[in-house]
């Protein structure tokens, strides 16, 4: 983990800055996010959790909440929500699209860096994080954070990570060739479905906000799940699985989910 508090701060401001850049047109620029495959795997996951979740009284936690992505589930199947997040321009789109519940006091908004939270110990049934852990300067100190909020009983639901697999070749060279090429063809289809909608995407830096996105400094599952242990959670459990990245289909998916490795992962952990 970065040690250097001006490296730490460098990718907190990146991260400020390209959200701010995207804000508008997040869930347009995502459709690995966005995706109705997705958004119908996300549904199923949170419902589970919930589920999961002992003596539930619907009190959640959504760290890094971006436009509202599963806080308008949450609050949706009846938890009273705190969104938090760094951007102050994604928090403007949260109280925007979801104005009703913040009056009736269903939900609160924070603009802040998760580690700067402080909330009493065992406040919260449920905390999720989507997207996150990988922009996040120590996301192993955040993690054991949010465990403080996290009630004896609740469940922490950390998704949209990449999997171990992700950045390893193939055990055949066709897998692997075939890995390469969509993963590469990806970023090309999408283009090619802003441009018939007539979007105009900026170029955008992702280098240092996706920090932990990268082969020479990949998100480590190992300690993500030495934190559970260490904090004696009862049951953790890593599941990887295959994402739609494109809005117009890519041919390849096919062939590409029967030869590789899925390539993202998401955590369940009960304390």
């Amino acid at each position: 983990m970065p040690k250097d508090e001006t490296f730490k701060e460098k990718i907190y401001q990146a991260n400020v800055f390209v959200h701010r850049q995207e804000a508008q047109y997040y869930e347009l620029l995502h459709p690995e996010v966005y995706s109705k495959q997705e958004q119908r795997r996300i549904t199923a996951k949170l419902e589970m959790m919930n589920k999961l979740v002992t003596d539930n009284q619907k009190n959640a936690l959504d760290v890094g909440a971006g436009t509202g992505n599963l806080t308008g589930k949450l609050l949706q199947i009846g938890y009273k929500v705190t969104a938090v997040d760094i951007s102050a321009e994604m928090c403007a789109i949260l109280q925007t699209k979801y104005n009703a519940y913040l009056k009736n006091s269903k939900l609160t908004i924070i603009n802040s860096p998760i580690e700067n939270l402080t909330f009493n110990v065992g406040k919260f049934d449920l905390i999720t994080c989507y997207s996150v852990l990988h922009h996040l300067p120590d996301y192993i100190t955040a993690l054991r954070s949010l465990s403080v909020f996290l009630k004896k009983g609740g469940v922490i639901y950390i998704d949209h990570e990449a999997s171990p697999f992700y950045w390893k070749s193939e055990p055949s060279s066709i897998a692997t060739l075939i890995k390469g090429i969509y993963f590469h063809s990806n970023p090309i289809f999408n283009i090619l479905y802003f441009q018939i909608i007539g979007l105009k995407v900026p170029s955008i830096d992702y280098s240092l906000s996706d920090y932990w996105h990268k082969k020479e400094h990949a998100l480590n599952h190992k300690s993500i799940e030495q934190v559970f242990k260490k904090e004696n959670y009862r049951f953790s459990r890593r599941t990887d699985y295959y994402q739609n990245s494109t809005w117009i289909a890519n041919p390849l998916s096919i062939i590409y989910r029967l030869l590789c490795s899925p390539e993202m992962s998401f955590w369940i952990a009960k304390k």
